[in-house]
């Protein structure tokens, strides 16, 4: 394994790129926007502003950009050739080989691909909630819901390479519309946008009447204001989020029933909220399991490593396939 990496984590509005060593401390951090543009070819416009920052932390460090390992964690189907075959939050770099395009622009030699979801629940595994665990799943709940499998301590990538795509679990046929062009995704009631989506719905409806006078209109009232007036004890956004812990929990138990996972570790932005979801949502698994009393506990916990864990488990990716 090589001593230290760079892990990038690529999501839909940014790019953040850590130096990391083998104990997990970061040595450097460059967040850059993520950019959109199709004009250059699939990837092309991604492959440029990760070369900058790859070269930013490399001169900030004394390392060589062309022989430092990268890995690289995105949003969507990664093939195990290193091709982001599908990407719904990132369309603009659906079908680029990464590596290839940073050895051209850049020369840089050694690229390692993960899908996020996957790059997450490895950094969990080494340095977060999940170490010394065998068997767990990492959730992130943000723009999608990520997702990460470990099994008898590996991941599990499947015959492609597109292993733990979670979010995409259909968990109400014909239900709201999704990025990927289906309906019903578990992504679009128990994400962060998600919430966005049925915050907006509530307040339609009338059951989120005090943000709604605070807010002027149901496209105003947005997920934040949800969460910030749950942990401030307002019962209508306390019920909405048992809403959305009730989502989490039917997504997870799908989990159960085919992986006899037990144990959950939940990250992304709305894990902040992680007081008011996880305490309803292990209730409400343990209602929608089968047989859920012949199990061992189901555990939820909160991810430790934030908003780097896709960076870290990238860096870690990274320093195992380019030693």
């Amino acid at each position: 394994m090589s001593p230290q990496a760079i892990g990038i984590d690529v999501g839909g509005t940014k790019a953040l790129a850590l130096l990391v060593d083998r104990e997990g401390n970061v040595l450097h951090e460059v967040r850059t926007p993520a950019p959109h543009d199709t004009d250059q070819g699939p990837g092309v416009a991604l492959a440029h502003v990760l070369a900058a920052q790859i070269d930013e932390i490399c001169a900030a460090t004394g390392l060589n950009p062309q022989t430092t390992p990268v890995g690289i964690g995105l949003p969507g189907l990664v093939t195990r050739d290193g091709t982001l075959a599908y990407a719904p939050n990132l369309d603009s770099a659906s079908g680029a080989n990464l590596p290839k395009l940073l050895h051209d622009i850049a020369g840089v030699q050694s690229v390692s691909m993960e899908n996020d979801g996957n790059a997450a629940a490895v950094a969990e595994h080494a340095w977060g909630a999940g170490r010394g665990a065998s068997e767990f799943a990492a959730i992130t709940l943000g723009t999608g819901i990520g997702g990460g499998i470990i099994a008898n301590g590996e991941l599990i990538r499947g015959r492609s390479g597109f292993g733990g795509e979670v979010g995409h679990m259909i968990v109400r046929a014909g239900g709201i519309q999704c990025a990927c062009g289906r309906q019903g995704c578990w992504e679009r009631y128990a994400s962060g946008t998600g919430l966005g989506v049925l915050t907006v719905d509530a307040a339609r409806e009338g059951r989120l009447p005090t943000l709604l006078a605070q807010h002027g209109a149901p496209e105003n009232v947005r997920a934040e204001h949800v969460t910030q007036a749950a942990a401030e004890g307002l019962e209508e956004a306390k019920e909405l989020l048992r809403e959305v812990a009730w989502w989490l929990a039917v997504g997870l138990s799908n989990l159960v029933e085919i992986f006899d996972i037990g144990h959950f570790v939940i990250g992304g932005g709305l894990s902040t909220a992680a007081g008011e979801l996880l305490p309803v949502a292990t209730k409400d698994l343990v209602s929608l399991v089968m047989a859920a009393d012949k199990y061992p506990a189901f555990t939820l916990e909160p991810a430790v490593l934030g908003a780097r864990a896709g960076a870290l488990g990238a860096a870690l990716v990274g320093m195992s396939r380019g030693a």
